[in-house]
């Protein structure tokens, strides 16, 4: 069976909405653009759509001159990529960070979406966090602020799988992958420890367990058909005490390697 690259996205903010690409470049923490900038509590503790469903409202787009923040009924609101209001500590789950606030016009438009102070935060020179080395080795993975790990790979048949099973079907974008795959078994993911896209060769190093996110609509963060119930019925998984769709994985390869939609994806191992 053939196997290509069906999709790829990034998700500039993290818990914000996704942008899909033709090609995207490696870059030191996963794909270049992913998860550069996070909303946070005024405490520093990361935001996410698990407790604020309305930041799927929030449309990125990383432009020359940095970030801009899309949301209806609001005016754009433009970030320049060096926006500097001073360093601040942040925390995603357990990990601690410096990271550098936005800036007020940040923290105000985020307010309005979302009901609630917030602050914009990006990553910067002192930004230091990486993977946990129970999965990945012994070996220093670079993690942006993504949840856990560099990249997040699905299956489409997977998801055909998934669908039967539910009243209505949910799409891709609800798992926020970073990488689709196209032309693999249901769940052969499970089993597979290195994939090769295009040049670029992945290790698959954990199943991904899920939250609430995948119940939210990723365009107007309303709840909308959870698939958690049908999941739990084949997909729980003791171990990690939860339900898995997709695969956490790590680039094997140089920063600066690029991968395009339509590049062929061979099971390395």
């Amino acid at each position: 069976m053939s196997a290509t690259l069906a999709a790829l996205a990034i998700y500039p903010v993290k818990g914000c909405r996704r942008v899909e690409l033709e090609r995207a470049a490696l870059g030191p923490t996963g794909l270049a653009g992913d998860r550069g900038w996070m909303v946070t509590r005024p405490d520093g503790r990361f935001l996410s759509q698990r407790t604020h469903p309305a930041l799927a409202r929030i449309a990125p787009a990383l432009t020359a001159a940095g970030l801009a923040l899309r949301c209806a009924g609001l005016p754009e609101l433009l970030v320049p990529a060096d926006a500097d209001a001073g360093p601040r500590e942040v925390t995603v789950w357990n990990d601690r960070m410096h990271a550098t606030d936005a800036g007020e016009p940040a923290a105000q438009w985020l307010a309005r979406v979302l009901g609630e102070p917030a602050r914009l935060v990006r990553r910067g020179p002192a930004t230091e966090r990486f993977a946990t080395r129970d999965w990945v080795g012994p070996v220093d993975v670079p993690v942006s602020f993504a949840d856990a790990f560099p990249l997040l790979v699905c299956s489409l048949s997977s998801l055909e799988e998934l669908n039967a099973r539910l009243p209505a079907p949910v799409p891709m974008n609800r798992f926020r992958p970073n990488l689709v795959i196209a032309g693999l078994a249901p769940f052969a993911e499970d089993g597979i420890r290195e994939l090769e896209v295009g040049a670029l060769r992945l290790r698959l190093v954990k199943p991904c367990t899920r939250c609430t996110v995948p119940a939210v609509d990723q365009d107007s963060g309303a709840p909308s058909t959870d698939p958690a119930p049908a999941l739990k019925a084949f997909r729980f998984d003791p171990a990690l005490r939860g339900v898995t769709f997709g695969v956490n994985a790590v680039a094997e390869a140089a920063s600066g390697a690029v991968l395009e939609v339509g590049a062929p994806v061979r099971v390395a191992a």
